[in-house]
């Protein structure tokens, strides 16, 4: 009769430790807005010169996947593995199904071309792996996704897609 409350503590325990290995992007997080895909190595040879650099070709889509609600991306805050960061500062208006490519280097942010530039030449995603993290204002996760080149992009051109 002990036998049974052991077994019964030994297999909770294996949950527990089955649940705390399931990786991070697998959480599901309650948030309109997640990440739709990165262009994490930018076309071409890497160049963070701002007058001639290609780290404009760099970029984060975020997309509404609500079907009714309209997000304002101010506050949102964007940040990879190693504590870079990008906070939209502005206001910037996504209707159901609308997206935005939050891209580097200089450029004019713009609703009409839904495009929004960091304002910063050094590339933010790493090549080889990464991990990218989108933060609601509150300060919560609305999502985050880790990716390798050898183990997430298996065309090989730079771009990995998620949520499509």
């Amino acid at each position: 009769m002990r036998k049974f409350p052991v077994i019964a503590a030994a297999v909770a325990a294996g949950a527990m430790a089955v649940l705390a290995a399931v990786p991070a992007q697998a959480a599901e997080y309650s948030s309109a807005l997640k990440v739709r895909g990165v262009q994490y190595d930018a076309p071409g040879r890497d160049s963070n010169s701002c007058s001639s650099g290609n780290t404009d070709e760099e970029y984060l889509t975020v997309k509404n996947y609500s079907s009714s609600a309209t997000v304002n991306l101010k506050g949102y805050v964007v940040k990879d593995a190693t504590g870079n960061r990008f906070t939209f500062t502005a206001n910037h208006y996504l209707q159901p199904g609308d997206y935005v490519k939050l891209r580097g280097g200089h450029g004019s942010d713009s609703d009409a071309r839904n495009v929004v530039y960091r304002d910063n030449c050094n590339f933010l995603w790493n090549n080889d792996r990464d991990t990218i993290y989108l933060y609601k204002p509150s300060g919560s996760r609305a999502d985050v996704h880790s990716y390798t080149r050898s183990g997430s992009d298996r065309d090989g051109n730079g771009y990995i897609g998620y949520h499509s």
